[in-house]
């Protein structure tokens, strides 16, 4: 394997590395030629498709966490990529950055989570999912007899205020 590395290196018009280097990765362990075990925030925020300045929000609010290096620059773990991609999906979903947080709580600090870490922690949210898709269906399924009726009431659209709840409260928006 050294000598067809070290030939590939030397045929003209192909990537020229030095013939040493390649000698000693072929020699190297095989984990130290994997990917680096901590990110930048920048590669973080490239592979992320997320902006540094929302990194360090996330960060300030507890969804993720950092260590710093010599240089007081901060180094992510490799597994914060997941970590993110939960965040936007559960973001994405309604779910409050307070209650991402608290469900990330839950997940190991010291390992990569596994799939059975994340079907728990989306068990969390899923029946709220539920209940707002219920609640959506609805209004859809409303919106269509209240476009053509004209009544316009304050008190009484269930659009507005679903089964009259609000009737007792006044006319205008109640949230």
């Amino acid at each position: 394997m050294k000598k067809a590395l070290a030939e590939a290196v030397v045929k003209p018009g192909k990537l020229r590395i030095p013939v040493a280097r390649v000698v000693a990765d072929a020699q190297a362990d095989p984990s130290e030629l994997c990917e680096k075990s901590e990110l930048s925030v920048g590669e973080v925020a490239s592979r992320s498709g997320l902006a540094v300045s929302a990194l360090h929000f996330y960060e300030s609010r507890g969804l993720i966490a950092s260590v710093r290096n010599a240089g007081n620059q901060r180094r992510y773990p490799r597994s914060v990529l997941r970590r993110v991609a939960v965040i936007k999906v559960a973001q994405r979903m309604g779910v409050p950055l307070a209650a991402i947080a608290e469900a990330l709580q839950a997940l190991p600090a010291g390992r990569t989570p596994t799939v059975a870490d994340w079907r728990r922690l989306s068990a969390r949210w899923r029946d709220d999912l539920d209940e707002r898709i219920r609640t959506l269906t609805a209004l859809r399924d409303q919106l269509d007899g209240c476009i053509g009726c004209g009544c316009l009431s304050l008190k009484v659209c269930p659009l507005r205020n679903a089964q009259d709840a609000l009737a007792e409260e006044g006319p205008g928006p109640h949230f």
